[in-house]
């Protein structure tokens, strides 16, 4: 079947911290009624349990953070990073409220390089973030994250997902995505394609939808053996 193309991610990363530095006061209020509760029912799929150790790559603002947390437990714990300085302020003040600072620990970094070690995950959370990467870069953050992921353990992506029969807040969407690109930095992608392309098995997908753009809501696994890489 014949897929178009992904549009290209043509901001900096220096553009991209700059810009989620400003947003980060303001992104609460942006994103209470359009991403929080596709992200909240990405967190109840990818069903976190007592004990285990998560991973959220692109936190934010630290919403999901907390929630994850929270599902670990006392013997679990949670990790996360995030490229944006001012995201990185702001989540760290909420978990300090929560006073949940001991479950949790937080990394100012790029996804594309995780700084954990191999086979260190449960679970990771994914929410929003991966859109943001550039074409070529997505297959090497989720590179990245099966060398993280323990074997068997599961991945939830959240994103904007590339329909082939583009309606008219799609074309709207991806012609402010071309004009503005240092602000409508991210895009719709191939979600599920992209997963197994990185070697993942999809578990389980969900189609919903924000301000008429398909968003898809995937769980996949990792399936690798200790020995085969």
């Amino acid at each position: 079947m014949f897929r178009s193309k992904i549009s290209r991610v043509t901001r900096t990363k220096e553009q991209a911290i700059a810009v989620y530095d400003h947003l980060s006061r303001w992104y609460d209020w942006l994103s209470a009624s359009s991403e929080r509760p596709l992200t909240e029912l990405g967190l109840n799929r990818l069903n976190v349990s007592a004990g285990e150790i998560v991973l959220e790559i692109g936190f934010g603002t630290g919403h999901a953070l907390l929630a994850l947390a929270n599902a670990v437990g006392e013997s679990g714990r949670v990790f996360g990073i995030d490229i944006s300085r001012g995201m990185f302020k702001v989540a760290s003040e909420r978990i300090v409220r929560a006073k949940l600072i001991h479950r949790i620990t937080l990394e100012q970094g790029d996804a594309a390089a995780l700084p954990f070690e191999t086979d260190s995950f449960d679970a990771i959370f994914i929410s929003f973030t991966l859109e943001l990467f550039d074409t070529p870069e997505i297959a090497t953050v989720l590179s990245e994250c099966r060398r993280v992921l323990k074997v068997d353990g599961r991945i939830c992506v959240v994103a904007m997902a590339r329909d082939e029969h583009e309606n008219l807040p799609q074309r709207i969407y991806e012609w402010f995505h071309q004009c503005l690109p240092a602000y409508v930095d991210c895009r719709p992608i191939y979600v599920q394609s992209a997963l197994m392309q990185a070697g993942f098995q999809i578990q389980e997908v969900a189609r919903k939808q924000m301000w008429g753009l398909p968003v898809e809501i995937c769980i996949a696994q990792n399936p690798r053996e200790k020995n085969d890489e």
